[in-house]
């Protein structure tokens, strides 16, 4: 990959969002069609890649072009999630072997997916020339999609944070266990103390009924409403259903093994609220993939 790096050059995120907002209004920057949202969660173990998968097969079948972007970079396992081998992967792009459209994969669904490598460490401490040159490559690809999912890894190392504030939305999913809301918590925080994040969606994951999951969604909303300067909407939920699991077991999204089950339903209605909504903060600078910001 070439070398992106200015050395000496020390320029603000706020900065350069302003420059970049100054030559999008000069008509030097179009913007991107493609929605870029980082779906994330504070804690692992929340099923947030189930989330992700089978949010993109919905809106794939609604008939939105959708690409998933695997971004834990050193566990990816969305592939295997899913039941599918591909035969490079990032690791093949770090080392400069493969472009990141010759690495792309189908999914169920026509769901396309660029998936992450498993047990490779190095992946996980990039260098900023090469966090540089995957996300340079990936603004390439944006307008062939309308949605673009990059599907962190849990916790708040410099890569989640990373993948986090150059989306132009932040989805957080969180479970009604008290882990996991304290671990938002302190995920949002410091997305919004560091790179000045103040908007998310929440998602609320393994609730047992509907009122659990809204008790959450406050819960945590009180917390940041009292303590940080931030706003968070309660986007939606999914409750409890032996289906995904027996979905994950045979390595298929369970809305397209069992379409009527109750997960399949909550998903269906992620996705159609989804394509209605507008994203929460327009960027007219054409935010998304800003690494050469924050590297």
């Amino acid at each position: 990959m070439p070398n992106y790096e200015k050395t000496g050059q020390i320029i603000s995120l706020n900065q350069k969002r302003r420059q970049r907002q100054s030559m999008a209004k000069k008509g030097a920057a179009p913007p991107s069609p493609a929605r870029v949202i980082a779906i994330t969660s504070g804690k692992g173990g929340v099923g947030k890649t189930n989330i992700v998968a089978n949010l993109g097969y919905t809106l794939c079948k609604s008939g939105q072009r959708v690409l998933i972007f695997d971004a834990d970079l050193g566990l990816g396992n969305l592939d295997v999630l899913l039941g599918l081998t591909p035969q490079f992967n990032l690791s093949h792009v770090v080392d400069g072997r493969k472009k990141l459209s010759e690495i792309i994969i189908s999914g169920p669904g026509n769901l396309k997916i660029l998936p992450a490598s498993s047990g490779i460490q190095e992946l996980t401490k990039l260098t900023p020339t090469q966090k540089l040159g995957i996300f340079n490559d990936l603004n390439t690809l944006l307008s062939d999609y309308d949605i673009v999912l990059i599907d962190t890894a849990a916790g708040i190392s410099s890569n989640v944070l990373y993948f986090n504030a150059s989306a132009s939305e932040i989805m957080v999913v969180v479970t009604p266990e008290p882990t996991s809301i304290t671990d938002a918590y302190a995920l949002m925080k410091i997305l919004s103390v560091k790179y000045q994040e103040k908007h998310f969606r929440l998602i609320v994951n393994l609730a047992n009924n509907a009122k659990e999951a809204d008790d959450v969604s406050r819960q945590l909303c009180l917390v940041a409403n009292r303590f940080l300067d931030v706003s968070i909407e309660y986007f939606g939920n999914v409750l409890v259903d032996d289906k995904v699991k027996a979905g994950v077991r045979k390595q298929k999204v369970v809305s397209e093994m069992a379409p009527m089950t109750q997960a399949s339903r909550n998903f269906a209605e992620l996705a159609h609220k989804l394509v209605r909504c507008q994203p929460m903060i327009p960027r007219p600078e054409n935010r998304p993939l800003i690494w050469r910001d924050i590297v």
